[in-house]
């Protein structure tokens, strides 16, 4: 089983998650803010006559464990919705998952996803 975690842009949240819903048995969906190599929003401050450059962006991070099997798709299709071509279409980590238990069934490993 591998842990997949998908860093994007908050604005492609949506687009990701119609993408992988089919895909998995399940997904958390974490927004925040981050700081990585995408552009950050300009601001306009006062009354319009001065702006600054965000500290942040606003992220999301796309959480699912799937089999092994099925990381490659998983990738592809989260990959294909939300890139845009820009340093700050964002990041995908893949990790090994030695153990899954779902609390309410039971169920172990790829049985409990």
């Amino acid at each position: 089983m591998k842990k997949i975690e998908a860093t994007i842009q908050a604005i492609k949240v949506g687009a990701a998650s119609n993408a992988i819903n089919d895909l998995v048995g399940g997904f958390s969906i974490l927004e925040g803010n981050g700081r990585g190599s995408g552009e950050r929003q300009t601001i306009r401050a006062g009354r319009g006559t001065g702006s600054f450059v965000a500290e942040f962006n606003k992220v999301a991070v796309i959480t699912t464990i799937v089999a092994d099997s099925k990381v490659k798709e998983v990738i592809s299709a989260i990959e294909n919705a939300v890139y845009v071509g820009s340093s700050g279409d964002g990041i995908i980590v893949v990790s090994d998952v030695d153990s899954v238990t779902n609390i309410s069934t039971k169920k172990t490993d790829l049985d409990a996803i």
